[in-house]
């Protein structure tokens, strides 16, 4: 997926990024929402990899299924 100069550099400001944890520790997943309506996600412990970037649409099957259990 080829990203424009301008979600490069949202991707790259540090802020806006979201983190979510868990109360067990370790592990995070940060997300941020992009201008373009898909949203980056990355793991804590690796900042400077490339994050994936996916379309609004799949973003929202995810959040779905993990607030009705298919990832527990």
């Amino acid at each position: 997926m080829e990203l424009s100069e301008e979600i490069i550099r949202q991707i790259a400001d540090p802020t806006g990024w979201i983190t979510a944890s868990s109360d067990q520790g370790g592990d995070c997943l940060e997300a941020k929402h992009l201008s373009d309506g898909r949203v980056a996600l990355r793991d804590t412990e690796q900042p400077d990899v490339q994050p994936w970037v996916l379309r609004r649409a799949v973003w929202e099957k995810f959040i779905t299924g993990a607030k009705t259990g298919l990832f527990d």
